[in-house]
């Protein structure tokens, strides 16, 4: 089996956020899929198998499958044209989350996702507690989306991940109006097993709709701040999904000898 390490949301290696793309000719246990993933320790590894002219597409991070990973689908989109179908402009793929299309716009790889109804919430203690500062406002999708005073709030904070853990939401992200870019955020993820990932294209479901509606815009130019960090083109459509755009990056090729 062949397994490639791409870097998703930036065109420089070791930058945005690695994901592994397992290309499979049928799915081997879930199990085996968990401790391949946990093996990697990357915030996502993808599998996908060929069935006709799509692709079934899953997402596991180090503990567990998750039902919508942006930028291991960018990240598996970039293997297929890479490699497989180097001369198509578009491919689609059957998931958790339904069907999702990925399409080839010079160097960029645009993904349409569905967004999530966004709930306000109050602000709690426990959310200031959690991320070390307080939020101006807080909302609720999928995943949990605190608004802060300004972006260096949202590139200093230091959180903690156990008190996150205690927060509503698949993600706990912090966002901010950006100076370079629309927004800035950051997305922490304890409940997945991950820290904090480096460049998350699902949360962005949510963070762009917010700053969409909060701006008046219906394109978002979007900068993840963490270490590596990455950038994400957003676009609302009419119906309500959101386009997702990113470039990316191969770092390795490799074979997988143990037994699935």
């Amino acid at each position: 089996m062949k397994q490639y390490i791409v870097d998703a949301f930036s065109d420089v290696p070791f930058s945005g956020n690695p994901a592994a793309v397992c290309m499979m000719d049928s799915w081997p246990s879930y199990d085996s899929m968990l401790k391949l993933a946990a093996e990697n320790n990357l915030s996502e590894t993808a599998f996908i198998v060929r069935e006709g002219d799509n692709y079934l597409l899953r997402w596991f991070t180090p503990g567990t499958e998750v039902e919508l990973c942006g930028h291991a689908t960018l990240a598996s989109a970039y293997v297929i044209f890479s490699f497989y179908e180097p001369e198509s402009s578009e491919i689609s793929f059957s998931t958790m989350s339904g069907v999702l299309t990925v399409k080839r716009r010079g160097d960029l790889f645009e993904m349409d996702f569905p967004t999530y109804e966004l709930r306000e919430i109050p602000v709690t203690e426990d959310m200031e507690r959690a991320f070390g500062a307080k939020p101006v406002k807080a909302v609720i999708g999928l995943d949990l989306v605190c608004v802060f005073q300004n972006e260096q709030i949202v590139r200093n904070m230091v959180p903690d991940s156990s008190a996150l853990t205690k927060l509503p939401g698949r993600i706990q992200n912090a966002t901010a109006k950006g100076t370079d870019a629309d927004c800035v955020s950051r997305s922490f993820c304890p409940k997945l097993s991950i820290r904090e990932d480096p460049v998350c294209g699902s949360a962005h479901c949510q963070i762009a709709d917010y700053w969409s509606r909060e701006l008046g815009k219906s394109e978002i130019s979007a900068y993840q701040a963490s270490e590596r960090g990455g950038w994400l083109y957003c676009s609302k459509t009419e119906n309500g999904r959101m386009k997702i755009s990113g470039k990316a990056a191969l770092t390795a090729i490799s074979e997988i000898y143990a037994k699935l």
